[in-house]
């Protein structure tokens, strides 16, 4: 076969070797000396010396072999063949070839200039027309580059079939925007795969040329192989080669950069408003509107970077809009530890005072302490009246939907752990920088000796992210929460709360992508939280396959293509509909998703391919790299098994603690000779009084206490937590075994002062 990738060029005639440096064999360059010009050497098939790369190829000399030639005269020349390797003579044509092909060219007559050496021959049967390349060009030949690289005569040449219907009016050619009449000439193609799709043929030669064979594809529909064959049946050349943007080194460079400045009116960080430290409450937060101002977490007093801020100019404009007010009220529903999600599932913080509508108290809990709903904190009438439970369900269907909910991801615990049991008894150390999570983390799972299915320990290098107290489960737990924090907010992912994947070149290139799906799938097994912030489209397109899923407008998180899309969908007359395609054509027809607008309702189905290019089919790279990720310990097959289970861990925080959550974490062991069911008694109110707001500390801390965990993996502990019972001062607790000893008292208030005592001067210890 013959290579179409590159340009080279020979020459046959007699060069003195004074004008001539001395070169070897690989550089194969000429210079310019005694007034000589590389330039005016003629192509030795067609004679000219025209140096003009998109219609005839580089034009290049050889030194050595005295030879200059256009490339595509070489390749279409019909007596010669590649039957060298790649690096003999020139790009695999033999030099004996070569002159053999120029000694038969000479005795042809070109049909068009009527000069000598027209080594071009039409394939057609019976057909005797010879011709230059330049020659077959000017008189409209075909020349295809492929296979056998043909070449059809002005008579014989393949043409496009299309009805005649079709033969009438003008078109915009969708690559330099510019009429083209809809005829069946040489000049002007029709995209094979899209019925209104023209264009000129040298608009999609250079197309052609640009893109390279990856990436050249109908503008219209993005469909790529009937595209190429009919345009190379029709002569256009695509050379096997990455796209010309591709090439440039640091092309995409400020893509990579993003705002890093707090624009803060009283900065407070001593560093200056350019500093920025990840992890800290000195991370610039950027506007989550804009995106072109930003903050310290400190200068806007925000506790962690999930919370959403917006600078003074957005929040005008959404306060102007009445959108602002809203949003608040939405965030206000939401606690401070729900990472800015508006869930449903979640609860308020521990720390806030329940109302009469805290329906997940146990009713044995509230017995035993001799107190009523009503007995708590209550809140002034108006106060109560401005918290109505949620008009979307009853507290019953409430209650319903929780412990269908509990009831799943019991199930999934059950999964998590039967999955577990890949994992051998042969550990993996990982030393974790907390600082810089990420390519700490990425440097250990891509290390030669990282097995998914060895037991993982976890090493903090910074002691001020690691106590000394901390088991490996705590350890590792905070390693895998940290992490699932930062693939949050990584640029692999995009959207406010429920995300989707983002397109990241860069990330792509690095498979980053299956880096990230791995790393989600060892997290679940191995004892870390789950994500939580899946959207619902991402999760389906994982589980049923990206074809089967149609995404919402909520999935797409970039401003400006949401608001052209809205402008679409809520057009009410066929003209500003046609407006509005108009002024977001070139978005459309790069998007392929331009289609004939006769009537008010095809901007449904347009609506729909644009949610389907951008959210689906513009990620379709990466969601098929972190869909590998996830088939790691085999959680993508389970999740394709349990959808409804996995969903209820990777699309939704998880809620928050509760007095009954914790009531049923933790066995009660007996013992002979200790009252257990008074001392379950007075542990089981003292959780409803931390529950209740009326305890210094939170359910949180009662389980970092005894777990060194935050929150309840979704794998659950490993072992299970457990209660003694015993003749002690103070509460005891025992991280290996997470197992808390608690002290029997005579009193309920001598109970609840101790573990406070304990809990509170130990974590105080711990966090110093």
């Amino acid at each position: 076969f013959r290579d179409s990738g590159g340009c080279w060029g020979l020459n046959c005639l007699s060069v003195s070797a004074g004008g001539l440096l001395a070169c070897g064999p690989e550089e194969l360059m000429m210079s310019k000396t005694n007034n000589f010009d590389i330039q005016s050497l003629s192509c030795v098939f067609c004679g000219r010396i025209d140096n003009c790369p998109e219609k005839y190829g580089e034009k290049r000399t050889y030194v050595e072999y005295n030879l200059t030639v256009h490339y595509y005269c070489l390749l279409m020349s019909s007596g010669i063949w590649q039957r060298g390797e790649e690096d003999e003579g020139v790009d695999g044509f033999l030099i004996t070839d070569i002159r053999k092909e120029v000694n038969r060219a000479a005795k042809l007559k070109c049909n068009v200039c009527k000069k000598k050496g027209a080594s071009v021959g039409c394939v057609y049967p019976k057909c005797k027309r010879s011709y230059h390349f330049p020659c077959g060009l000017q008189k409209e030949c075909i020349f295809q580059f492929m296979e056998d690289f043909r070449s059809y005569c002005w008579e014989h040449k393949p043409v496009q079939k299309f009805p005649d219907r079709e033969s009438t009016g003008t078109s915009q050619c969708t690559i330099c925007l510019d009429l083209v009449e809809q005829l069946p000439v040489y000049s002007v193609l029709k995209s094979p795969c899209c019925k209104n799709a023209w264009f000129h043929r040298e608009c999609l030669q250079y197309q052609a040329l640009s893109a390279g064979i990856f990436f050249f594809r109908c503008t219209v529909c993005n469909n790529k192989e009937k595209f190429q064959k009919e345009m190379l049946r029709m002569g256009i050349h695509i050379p096997e080669k990455d796209a010309s943007w591709e090439l440039e080194e640091n092309a995409y460079q400020e893509l990579l950069q993003c705002y890093q400045h707090c624009d803060i009116k009283r900065c407070l960080c001593k560093k200056g408003r350019d500093y920025n430290e990840p992890d800290s409450k000195w991370e610039i937060k950027r506007c989550q509107c804009c995106g072109s101002r930003g903050t310290h977490l400190a200068c806007s007093s925000m506790k962690s970077w999930e919370q959403s801020w917006e600078c003074m100019e957005c929040r005008s404009i959404l306060g102007k809009s009445g959108n602002y007010n809203k949003q608040k009220k939405r965030s206000l529903a939401t606690s401070e530890r729900t990472d800015g999600t508006n869930c449903l599932l979640e609860e308020p913080s521990p720390k806030q005072p329940r109302t009469q509508h805290s329906f997940l108290q146990s009713p044995k809990i509230m017995c035993q302490n001799n107190s009523s709903p009503c007995s708590q904190l209550e809140l002034p009438a108006s106060n109560r009246l401005s918290m109505p439970l949620s008009p979307l369900m009853s507290n019953r269907n409430w209650s319903l939907r929780r412990k269908h909910l509990r009831n799943q991801r019991r199930e999934v615990s059950n999964i998590l752990k039967e999955l577990k049991l890949k994992v051998s008894t042969k550990t993996t150390r990982l030393n974790i920088n907390a600082e810089n999570i990420w390519n700490s983390a990425l440097k250990g799972f891509r290390q030669r000796n990282f097995s998914p299915t060895n037991t993982i320990e976890v090493k903090f290098t910074s002691c001020k992210n690691g106590s000394k107290t901390d088991t490996p489960a705590a350890s590792k737990h905070r390693f895998f929460q940290l992490l699932m924090r930062h693939l949050q907010n990584s640029s692999l992912f995009e959207g406010s709360s429920a995300k989707n994947l983002s397109l990241d070149f860069q990330a792509l290139k690095e498979n980053l992508y299956f880096e990230a799906g791995k790393m989600v799938a060892v997290s679940l097994v191995h004892g870390g939280p789950s994500p939580g912030f899946f959207s619902k489209t991402l999760f389906n397109c994982l589980v049923y396959g990206p074809e089967n899923v149609k995404p919402a407008l909520e999935d797409v998180a970039d401003a400006d293509v949401a608001q052209t899309i809205k402008m679409i969908k809520y057009a009410n007359s066929l003209s500003s509909l046609k407006s509005t395609v108009h002024n977001c054509y070139e978005f459309l027809a790069a998007a392929g998703c331009l289609r004939p607008i006769t009537a008010l309702c095809d901007k449904n189905m347009l609506v729909n391919d644009i949610l389907i290019h951008h959210v689906i089919k513009r990620i379709v790279g990466p969601l098929e790299s972190f869909r590998q990720g996830l088939e790691t310990l085999g959680v993508l097959e389970k999740m394709r098994m349990h959808p409804n289970e996995f969903s209820s861990i990777l699309c939704h925080k998880p809620e928050g603690l509760s007095a009954e959550t914790i009531c049923d974490l933790f066995t009660i062991e007996s013992s002979s000779d200790v009252n257990k069911v008074e001392g379950a008694n007075f542990w089981m109110s003292y959780l409803q009084d931390v529950e209740s707001g009326e305890s210094a500390v939170t359910l949180e801390d009662i389980l970092l206490f005894a777990t060194g965990s935050f929150s309840i993996p979704p794998i659950g502990f490993d072992p299970e937590p457990t209660i003694k019972f015993l003749h002690i001062r103070y509460p005891i607790r025992n991280r290996l075994l997470n197992c808390l000893e608690l002290p029997v008292t005579k009193t309920y208030e001598q109970f609840k002062k101790k573990m406070e005592f304990t809990i509170r001067n130990t974590l105080r210890a711990e966090r110093q």
